[in-house]
């Protein structure tokens, strides 16, 4: 059985709502959401992130997404577009 993910880092957390609150992502807060989900997938976000609040999670959950940086999407797009005879220094 494979082991439960550490909580996130209270950085890490402050990390991720600090560039939202810079992106102007978390400026109006009038906003909201309703929809039925398990408590269970409630309890266990909560329990792995150690984050506390309702509003909390789904404010990371949102804000990680938001600020997604598509490095993968990115990568993939610049494949072959380096020249092969670059010498990298290894």
């Amino acid at each position: 059985m494979a082991k439960p993910a550490p909580s996130i880092s209270k950085e890490r957390f402050e990390a991720v709502m600090q560039a939202a609150e810079q992106a102007g992502l978390l400026r109006d807060k009038s906003g909201r959401i309703a929809g039925r989900v398990s408590p269970v997938l409630v309890e266990q976000a909560k329990r792995l992130t150690g984050i506390k609040t309702d509003t909390d999670l789904i404010e990371f959950a949102l804000a990680s997404i938001a600020l997604e940086d598509n490095f993968v999407e990115v990568f993939k797009k610049s494949r072959g577009t380096v020249d092969p005879t670059l010498k990298l220094g290894y």
